[in-house]
């Protein structure tokens, strides 16, 4: 038989781990763009929407597109990307 201190030491174990693993899974952030493209790929760019990333590190600045190969990470400073967005955004 399992004695109660062997098992309020598992029960100790169980609840520190699970509150290690939790905690840093609510760190865990999602991908995002660490680099970002000046080059004009706007042709590869499918509908109608985007999103913007702020930098924090590992993290930079960053205006995301949809491709049919993923998401592009470019640079919200790029005039093509500005010409884009206002494209977009136009009612």
């Amino acid at each position: 038989m399992v004695s109660s201190r062997s098992l309020l030491l598992l029960v100790c174990t169980v609840l520190v781990v699970g509150a290690i693993s939790g905690s840093d899974a609510r760190r865990q952030r999602r991908p995002c763009c660490v680099a970002v493209t000046r080059q004009d790929t706007s042709a590869d760019v499918v509908g109608e929407t985007y999103r913007q990333q702020a930098a924090t590190p590992p993290c930079v600045k960053a205006i995301i597109f949809n491709t049919e190969y993923g998401q592009l990470c470019t640079d919200p400073n790029a005039q093509w990307v500005k010409d884009l967005i206002v494209r977009m955004t136009r009612v």
